[in-house]
């Protein structure tokens, strides 16, 4: 038996268990059914309020999520930003200083240049001073050189009439010679032979020989091999207005009396060649009246330089012209040796300035030469160094190039380009539209 309470009334029946059966079934069907239901519709509506819920969270969370990704574009937007304006900064400041670099070499180069230009115009043109120098010197040289070609034209024209006066002098002194021979005897001109030449010479002396010295050599001069010393007649010197010597001759005289010892003027000559060297004499003059008969010693002037330097062998009427003769041409000599050492002196002041300009041109030449090179292998480095620099300024003009692309690819950036090929991100971002 089973017993019901009645839940309003409390009353208790007692039923059986078929009837107990049946009556449960029949509360548990509408019961069951109106619980199953409000059952359902509770889990419905908890499952609503989750789901909301759900819903709610996730699109918070994924509104977080968007706002932090926004964040980071927006940081990473301006650290691009920063980054870039400082890349920027830099290459135009590396580029601004490249290019006062370039323009400073291209400044230096047209300096150098200047300067090359102006080196080399300077020394033109104190070469061509020097040229024009050169020429007006040579000008005046030939000048000088035809005054004294009509200098030295004058000089053989008085020459030549000092000779007139030297043949007229010995055609008078040959009169005067003829004339004493008539008076005198052969023997007393030998014996007044030395005494006569000097005589001859003192007549002459004012207005011929005003500088001269014509003395008897007193002082005889031994050599280490001799016993004794010897000396000649009379030594004669010359010397111009300013005292320079320019002739000498040692004079030996022998008198016809020298014949009886069985002398010959040739037995003479050693001992007057000796003589002349010893006292430092540039001609020797026998004056001899020996072997009177010979007509080679009779015919003039006798020269003996063949056998004896600079030895002559006369008569003496021929004392005075060959005396005057020698000291005329040795002062001739004197006149040309000092032209010549003028004319050598300019020739080789002409010769030291032209090898001084050549050297001058010559190390001129060296030195812009190598200026030159030096100036070229200045200006290479210079244009590679400006190649360099515009390969640099290039590379950063195509820097620069990127950080723009760059930065127009971040500002082209965009929630669709960042989901794209991301089907979950792009779903989420669809739920928050």
């Amino acid at each position: 038996m089973k017993e019901i309470k009645c839940p309003q009334c409390k009353s208790v029946f007692e039923m059986d268990a078929a009837g107990y059966a049946e009556i449960l079934d029949q509360i548990k069907g509408v019961e069951f059914d109106d619980e199953l239901n409000k059952r359902v519709n509770e889990t419905k509506k908890s499952h609503q309020i989750e789901l909301e819920l759900a819903k709610k969270d996730a699109v918070t969370e994924k509104e977080k999520e968007i706002s932090l990704l926004l964040n980071q574009i927006s940081n990473h937007e301006r650290d691009i930003d920063f980054a870039k304006n400082e890349v920027m900064n830099s290459f135009q400041k590396e580029i601004y200083d490249k290019d006062k670099q370039i323009d400073r070499l291209k400044n230096e180069r047209k300096a150098a240049l200047a300067e090359t230009n102006l080196a080399v115009t300077e020394a033109k043109s104190v070469l061509e001073k020097e040229i024009i120098q050169l020429k007006n010197t040579i000008d005046n040289a030939d000048t000088e050189k035809e005054l004294h070609l009509q200098s030295m034209n004058d000089s053989h024209r008085t020459e030549i009439q000092a000779k007139e006066e030297i043949i007229r002098m010995k055609d008078e002194e040959i009169e005067r010679v003829k004339d004493m021979k008539a008076k005198m005897s052969v023997k007393e001109i030998g014996e007044k032979l030395e005494q006569w030449c000097e005589n001859q010479f003192n007549t002459l002396r004012p207005s011929a020989f005003p500088n001269a010295y014509f003395e008897k050599d007193n002082t005889s001069v031994k050599e280490d091999d001799e016993k004794h010393g010897t000396k000649g007649d009379y030594i004669f010197r010359d010397s111009d207005s300013s005292g320079v010597e320019f002739v000498s001759i040692m004079f030996e005289m022998k008198d016809k009396m020298e014949d009886t010892k069985g002398k010959t003027n040739e037995s003479h000559l050693s001992k007057l060649d000796i003589d002349r060297r010893k006292k430092n004499c540039e001609y020797a003059v026998l004056v001899s009246m020996l072997e009177p008969e010979n007509e080679f010693y009779n015919s003039g002037i006798v020269d003996m330089s063949h056998k004896y330097e600079k030895m002559y062998v006369v008569r003496p009427h021929y004392f005075i012209p060959i005396l005057t003769l020698i000291r005329n041409e040795a002062r001739k000599s004197l006149e040309m040796r000092q032209e010549l050492a003028i004319i050598r002196s300019q020739n080789i002041d002409y010769e030291n300035f032209e090898n001084k300009l050549l050297d001058f041109q010559e190390g001129f030449g060296k030195n812009v030469v190598s200026a030159r090179t030096n100036f070229d292998k200045a200006i290479k480095h210079i244009d590679e160094t400006i190649v360099k620099l515009e390969k640099v300024k290039q590379h950063l003009t195509t820097s620069d190039n990127q950080l723009r692309l760059a930065n127009n690819k971040t500002q082209d950036l965009s929630i669709k380009k960042l989901t794209k090929g991301n089907p979950t991100m792009k779903r989420k971002f669809d739920e928050l539209k």
